[in-house]
């Protein structure tokens, strides 16, 4: 129904077209960054075999999607293994 409106719409008027276009690119990108975010080392989805993922990451792991003047190849665990 709403789709179906959308598309006479845009048949009617023509300037609609890009901007249905990058409404639509940003809601996917959303989506994807969000799918992205839900499946990082920081998120515990399943607490009975691995309630702390994160403490078994390499110290060289990086964690920020860019970091900048970072360099992560350099860095050493400080504390001890659990």
């Amino acid at each position: 129904m709403i789709f179906r409106t959308a598309v006479e719409h845009a048949r009617r008027h023509r300037g609609l077209i890009p901007q249905f276009f990058f409404i639509v690119l940003g809601m996917g990108s959303a989506g994807v960054y969000l799918v992205r975010l839900a499946k990082g080392p920081h998120v515990t989805w399943d607490k009975t075999n691995n309630p702390e993922p994160w403490n078994k990451l390499d110290p060289t792991y990086q964690y920020k999607f860019v970091a900048v003047g970072m360099d992560y190849k350099d860095l050493k665990k400080n504390g001890p293994d659990f």
